[in-house]
């Protein structure tokens, strides 16, 4: 409904019930998938990196993946991505997996075949794994009173219904909110945390006052949404921050911003997108964080709501995604993420490569742990009136 604002719920607090999972697990769950080891979007692209499975192969080598709570994707069908995403957008995509190519129609049409959303042997299979993981956490999370699930695949959050944008081709965020609401569950909130605006969901929930979006984003960076007056239909809070946003910034918008506006909406299900590229040494933004200030963001918003799905998203260094994804998964364990890698974790870790110049000479420090060193600074004004807005 335009001009709806969000469903405040005065008094009490967020429900919380103890944690029950498949197989009467009370842990976390890893959706996970072999399709990411060695697929590739061409050598040239920023997503030529390893990531999920870095992430898999961490965990695991932490000891603290066990075989139990890791359960393989679902692969989403063409029903169940046309719960959101066209049929000629579907079917464009199959028709160019296939021939592993796209006519100039199809190209400009559905915005494939270039260097942002290229054609490649998985861009059909490899999207539909990752919104079949976004289904399938959302699927065990609201069939029972509380969860946690992470599904590091399932974070992109640009595509549109019937065009790919930003490296995303379906949209696993969307999806999985989708199925949250179709189970009936009537107030979920999608906190993006990538360096780039989570406008593909923004757009698909704004006239929906059952989903709050809020994003925190780069100003002035691609794709140029998101500004801190732009409330779509009044379920969108935007947090554009400037170059440099450091720790200190990043808690500051959390305690005066993003965690108030969590509490007021009182979620039944929250989904968190993390992408890694507001790290400091992301080559696609000038944000300034470090992985602490992700980790530190999940262990607060994890508690205010029952239902609890985490993914991933933006990260274009291997080596700082796949740290900060692998930390992510230890704090929702309630593991301490800045222990030393193990021998094989290290190991892991220098087997990564990157064509990139700071590949060809990364420092000790990617190897050796997992953990950033902290990157607190000074609260600028500018941050401090996101803030103000987005409370307004």
């Amino acid at each position: 409904m335009t001009g709806a604002r969000p469903r405040l719920v005065t008094g009490g607090t967020p429900e919380t019930t103890p944690l029950t999972h498949p197989h009467h697990l009370d842990r976390p769950l890893f959706i996970g998938g072999e399709i990411y080891r060695g697929s590739t979007y061409g050598p040239k692209h920023p997503l030529a990196i390893p990531r999920v499975s870095t992430v898999i192969d961490l965990s695991r080598a932490m000891g603290w993946l066990p075989e139990e709570i890791y359960l393989d994707t679902h692969v989403a069908s063409e029903r169940e991505l046309l719960r959101f995403h066209t049929a000629d957008y579907i079917a464009a995509l199959k028709r160019a997996e296939a021939e592993q190519r796209v006519d100039e129609a199809v190209a400009a049409r559905h915005n494939l075949g270039k260097l942002e959303n290229p054609v490649f042997a998985e861009m059909y299979r490899r999207p539909a794994h990752s919104s079949g993981s976004a289904i399938q956490a959302a699927r065990i999370l609201a069939d029972r009173p509380s969860g946690i699930v992470y599904a590091p695949a399932s974070g992109t959050h640009h595509a549109r219904r019937d065009r790919a944008s930003g490296f995303c081709y379906f949209n696993a965020p969307v999806l999985g909110i989708l199925e949250l609401l179709d189970h009936g569950l009537e107030r979920v909130l999608y906190v993006d945390l990538d360096a780039h605006h989570g406008d593909g969901v923004e757009e698909a929930f704004a006239d929906d006052d059952r989903v709050l979006t809020i994003s925190v984003h780069e100003d002035g960076r691609w794709p140029y949404t998101g500004k801190a007056e732009d409330r779509a239909g009044g379920m969108a809070r935007n947090l554009p921050v400037p170059p440099g946003f450091n720790d200190s910034e990043m808690d500051h918008l959390m305690q005066a911003a993003i965690l108030p506006l969590a509490r007021a909406f009182r979620p039944q299900a929250m989904v968190i997108q993390t992408g890694a590229d507001a790290l400091a040494e992301d080559p696609l933004s000038r944000l300034e964080l470090s992985n602490l200030a992700l980790w530190a963001a999940v262990d607060a918003l994890a508690p205010l709501a029952p239902r609890l799905l985490v993914v991933g998203g933006g990260g274009y260094n291997p080596w700082s995604v796949g740290r900060c994804w692998t930390g992510i998964w230890a704090v929702l364990n309630r593991l301490d993420p800045t222990v030393p890698p193990t021998p094989a974790a290290e190991a892991v870790l220098r087997g990564l490569t990157w064509n990139r110049a700071a590949g060809r000479n990364p420092p000790e420090h990617w190897f050796t742990t997992l953990a950033d060193q902290p990157r607190p600074g000074p609260v600028s004004d500018r941050v401090k009136r996101v803030a103000d807005m987005a409370m307004a």
